[in-house]
């Protein structure tokens, strides 16, 4: 039996680069890239999925630079917008599965407590908005599809705030980081393992549309970022960290130009319900992520 196309767009992220390892052993992998493909001319977008005809397309990539879009709002959704656009009607003509990964800043952040999926969004930056009407954009199309919104993701890899902790940690002896600001820190590559997982699920069942919808996929527990800071300093050796404290500080007291959700905890019962999946807590996988360096 020919094993399935899968084409990964966004090979060079934390979750496509995870992505393109794991699927490895499931299919059949093309993984693309900028300047393989170009969200700004978007025939390179349908260009690449045509010519592979591919069983899931996994669209890995998106403009990160949260403060950035602010300025650049234009590119933003380009990326986020138009491109999960164009990949949506391309699934729909191919019959292929689209998965795609959205974004707790589509939330406001304004939940005492977890969001579900059926909370409606309310994002307070341009990157959030953009990553919502690309949500919405995808649901539009009408193709098979799979949405995933992600929480604080990092990896051994790439730029995160774990790789950039670990750097500050080891030039300065005090860090000042954020203490009221909540979600799950959530590691690249159990990302992309759970959606490996959930996507070989959908493409075997016989009525595959009866999967389609939002998820949240996301660690288990909740901290803020100086917990996170704390936790990633403590998993450096002490001869190779500067750091000796870490201040807790009010998000006012480190204005960004792109405000962002004061709670990003996102309940993840409808995975687990509708696939098994359930990632472990936040501070487990930081210790593998730490042990595995």
């Amino acid at each position: 039996m020919e094993l399935p196309r899968l084409l990964v767009i966004g090979k060079n992220g934390q979750v496509g680069w995870e992505l393109r390892r794991i699927l490895s052993s499931a299919g059949q992998v093309l993984a693309v890239d900028y300047p393989e493909i170009d969200f700004a001319r978007e025939d390179s977008l349908r260009q690449v999925a045509r010519d592979f005809k591919p069983a899931a397309i996994f669209n890995a990539a998106a403009y990160t630079a949260v403060d950035q879009a602010e300025a650049e709002p234009a590119a933003c959704a380009q990326a986020n917008t138009r491109a999960p656009q164009i990949l949506a009607e391309e699934c729909r003509r191919l019959g292929a599965l689209l998965v795609h990964f959205s974004t707790d800043y589509v939330y406001d952040g304004t939940k005492p407590g977890a969001y579900v999926e059926t909370d409606a969004p309310h994002p307070l930056s341009v990157y959030g908005r953009t990553k919502l009407a690309g949500d919405q954009a995808v649901l539009a199309a009408g193709c098979d599809h799979l949405i995933f919104r992600l929480c604080w993701v990092y990896g051994a890899r790439g730029k995160n705030f774990l790789l950039t902790i670990q750097r500050l940690a080891r030039e300065k002896e005090r860090l000042r980081i954020v203490s009221d600001q909540f979600g799950a820190p959530t590691w690249s590559r159990q990302i992309a393992q759970a959606t490996a997982f959930a996507a070989r699920q959908a493409l075997a069942a016989p009525h595959r549309s009866s999967l389609n919808g939002v998820y949240h996929l996301c660690a288990a527990g909740r901290t803020n970022w100086h917990g996170f800071a704390e936790a990633i300093v403590r998993g450096l050796p002490e001869n190779d960290r500067k750091c000796r404290e870490i201040a807790a500080i009010p998000a006012s007291e480190y204005p960004t130009p792109a405000r962002r959700p004061a709670n990003s905890s996102m309940d993840t019962g409808k995975l687990l319900k509708t696939f098994g999946l359930h990632l472990p807590a936040w501070d487990e996988s930081l210790r593998l992520v730490l042990e595995s360096e």
